[in-house]
């Protein structure tokens, strides 16, 4: 378990910054805060798709992003993205080639929070974290999809994620 406090932005229905909230407060209250989420895409188009370990405070043994993660006080999120890949897949934005594809409000989607999503692309798996992640697999959008309609547990906002950037059933 973490013992610091994490601080992150507050933001209002424009994602202007208005104040701080620690992480615990933003979501136990509902508030609206930053995050950024990527997808590791090959040639074939399967995303890298991992699984969180069974130590995660939320969404534990689920299917997850391949990059995800708040944006914290005072961060841009480029920044956060940079980042969170560094500390997740320990890669490098400056190796990989990458690019914004989505930005969402959490006012206009279900979707849990501000959002940047980002893609990167490689034909190889990433040496991921194994703190964050117990392991992965390349998986095509319908195929994810259709895991997580069949009862594979995934985190929150994957479904919704993947079908608005990837288009729902296609791929």
């Amino acid at each position: 378990m973490t013992t610091h406090t994490e601080w992150l932005d507050l933001v209002n229905e424009r994602d202007e910054v208005v104040g701080a909230v620690t992480r615990d407060d933003a979501w136990a209250r509902r508030l609206p805060v930053r995050v950024v989420n990527a997808f590791l895409v090959n040639r074939a188009g399967q995303l890298w798709i991992p699984r969180r370990t069974e130590a995660k405070r939320t969404f534990p043994g689920c299917l997850d992003m391949s990059v995800g993660g708040h944006v914290e006080r005072g961060e841009s999120y480029e920044a956060a993205f940079r980042r969170e890949t560094q500390e997740e897949l320990n890669l490098d934005l400056n190796t990989v080639p990458w690019r914004e594809i989505a930005a969402f409000s959490p006012v206009e989607t279900t979707l849990s929070a501000f959002m940047r999503v980002y893609e990167l692309r490689s034909e190889v798996a990433p040496a991921f974290n194994s703190e964050d992640f117990s392991g992965a697999e390349w998986l095509t959008p319908a195929e994810l999809l259709a895991r997580i309609e069949a009862g594979d547990p995934a985190k929150g906002d994957l479904a919704e994620l993947v079908a608005r950037c990837y288009g729902a059933g296609h791929g």
